[in-house]
């Protein structure tokens, strides 16, 4: 099996966060690929502090970190693109200002919406507006602000500024952990604090999250769990956290269910 180098370095941190360790010779004879392409893989993961290298392999680092994006396309794929379609289908038809956040489920529900006329997208990711700005039919705002290179995100006060003169009818919003308890949370305060911004400014909430999202709890906090409408998620998300966050009023949608 021969994999893109995305989606080879995304099978390994997958496999890295669930085994501990890896072997080199085993991935190489498994993707199809030589020892040397591996070991090149790793080494540039081990520089980004992903991993440790040892010989003939590598080991998780003993420490919680945040997926950069471009590693994460890979991850839980079939699940997010359900989650993208379902969330789609529950956007109200005719004139609709939608909010963005990033993420790679935010970024499969923009191809989506790509289409569609009379629609006014605000967002500040760059990859979503890279998505959109070619396309005539729609009005793409973006908001300014600085980058981070983990989530392709514009945060900080030029972002919180620009977004506090806006009105959203919905706010689609993506997140590193979501819970009754937690409500929705993210690795990084200053990302946390531009998204809060933008569910501030929307009348309706809906928040997309894998199932390896829900139950968890980050650093940083966005908002609390009342601050959701509709959670957006797939099988494979924890029922008792599901139900839990039930309880509290939000609507759970399984996507695929």
């Amino acid at each position: 099996m021969s994999l893109r180098r995305a989606d080879r370095v995304s099978a390994i941190l997958e496999r890295l966060s669930g085994a501990g360790s890896i072997d080199a010779g085993q991935l190489a004879e498994e993707f199809g690929v030589s020892p040397a392409t591996i070991r090149r893989d790793l080494q540039n993961l081990e520089d980004q502090r992903l991993l440790s290298r040892t010989h003939g392999g590598a080991v998780a680092v003993d420490v919680a970190y945040e997926l950069p994006v471009r590693y994460r396309i890979g991850q839980h794929r079939e699940e997010k693109a359900l989650i993208a379609k379902a969330t789609a289908d529950l956007l109200p038809r005719g004139p609709l200002t939608l909010g963005l956040t990033g993420g790679t489920t935010t970024h499969l529900l923009a191809r989506l919406l790509a289409e569609r006329v009379d629609l006014t997208v605000v967002t500040n990711a760059l990859n979503i507006a890279a998505e959109l700005a070619l396309r005539p039919r729609l009005k793409l705002v973006m908001t300014g602000g600085v980058s981070r290179t983990q989530s392709y995100e514009l945060v900080g006060p030029i972002a919180d500024h620009a977004l506090q003169g806006l009105n959203m009818a919905v706010a689609v919003v993506g997140v590193d952990g979501i819970s009754a308890r937690g409500g929705l949370t993210t690795h990084d305060e200053i990302e946390a604090n531009t998204n809060a911004t933008m569910i501030r400014r929307a009348d309706r909430v809906i928040v997309v999250a894998d199932g390896s999202k829900v139950g968890k709890v980050c650093l940083a906090g966005i908002c609390p769990i009342t601050g959701v409408a509709t959670l957006v998620t797939d099988a494979s998300a924890d029922p008792a956290a599901l139900d839990a966050i039930r309880r509290t009023g939000t609507e759970v949608v399984v996507a695929g269910a």
